[in-house]
């Protein structure tokens, strides 16, 4: 190599290894926002192992520990040896003084549900070694099994399962400058592939871009909790209501004296009888507008629900 093209080579190591130790920090926020538990998918992470890769929830914990916008319980693998330990509290195992029992784990505020999506196509490598203080530019340049990768990221709150932030993220062989995490003293051993190969460091990648964007969204919001929505309140008001359903068949019996059926399910109707305790109804399955329509022996027709029973 002839010494310019060397300094060359070198210089530009240097410059992408300096913008991705810049740009490869998980944002902060100033003061915690709730609890949050990160969700394992229902489907699993079954199609990363064939990169080497299990479940980014590790990962996703720690982008959260280190931004410091949430506190973080466990609901993943650990939480197994979490109730083995309860468990041995509760059958008198543990010594009296440890203290553990019923009403102390901590709920969480909110769920975090990620997703991955890699473009699976094998479209060869990056020749070469670019170095860094990172040491994530010469793993991305070994050559990877798929072109890119796009996460999601939904933050949905735990009471009202209304979601209260959602962001995708996206990484690319040549996106050097989202190619590790900033966590620095060691902070990722433990974490597997995700920082280990060049398919984890990419999904990674991914990840502290989709998270940086969650944190940008909410990090400035006195409160996520979603008690409810003005605009499904407006809605459900405007909505026909929704009435309990009465079977079909059901005996039904008038709860006092001259109770009147109508011809319709308005008390504007024709009145079509005037019924007694003793008499026997049965229901026909329709109920509108604060009525039930009912068969006797000798008519057909609505009378209101609040004054009828069931007799059995």
């Amino acid at each position: 190599m002839k010494p310019a093209f060397a300094l060359l080579t070198l210089g530009l190591a240097a410059s992408l290894a300096a913008h991705a130790e810049e740009t490869s920090t998980v944002e902060k926020c100033n003061k915690k926002l709730g609890v949050l538990a990160v969700a394992e998918p229902q489907g699993g992470w079954n199609y990363l192992s064939q990169y080497g890769l299990g479940s980014p929830a590790a990962l996703l914990r720690m982008l959260v520990q280190q931004s410091g916008c949430f506190d973080v319980v466990e609901r993943g693998q650990a939480m197994q040896n979490i109730q083995q330990e309860r468990a041995l509290a509760a059958a008198g195992e543990m010594r009296q003084e440890s203290n553990i029992g019923k009403g102390q784990m901590q709920a969480a505020d909110f769920v975090m549900t990620p997703n991955v999506q890699i473009g699976a196509s094998n479209t060869g490598g990056l020749g070469g070694f670019l170095g860094g203080k990172l040491g994530i530019v010469g793993a991305i340049a070994g050559g990877l099994k798929f072109k890119e990768a796009s996460t999601s990221l939904l933050l949905a709150d735990v009471r009202s399962s209304i979601q209260v932030a959602g962001a995708e993220g996206k990484a690319t062989k040549t996106d050097f400058s989202l190619g590790g995490i900033g966590f620095g003293g060691g902070a990722v051993g433990g974490l597997g592939g995700y920082t280990s190969t060049p398919e984890g460091k990419l999904i990674a990648a991914s990840f502290l871009d989709n998270y940086n964007k969650i944190v940008l969204a909410v990090r400035d919001q006195d409160s996520l909790i979603r008690t409810g929505s003005a605009a499904g309140d407006t809605n459900a008001a405007a909505s026909t209501k929704a009435e309990a359903p009465i079977p079909a068949g059901q005996m039904l019996a008038p709860k006092i004296s001259n109770v009147k059926a109508y011809a319709g399910p308005s008390r504007d109707s024709k009145v079509v009888a005037t019924l007694n305790r003793s008499d026997e109804l049965v229901a026909t399955g329709e109920v509108k507008d604060g009525f039930v329509k009912v068969d006797a022996a000798n008519f057909s027709g609505w009378v209101q629900r609040t004054l009828v029973t069931p007799l059995r």
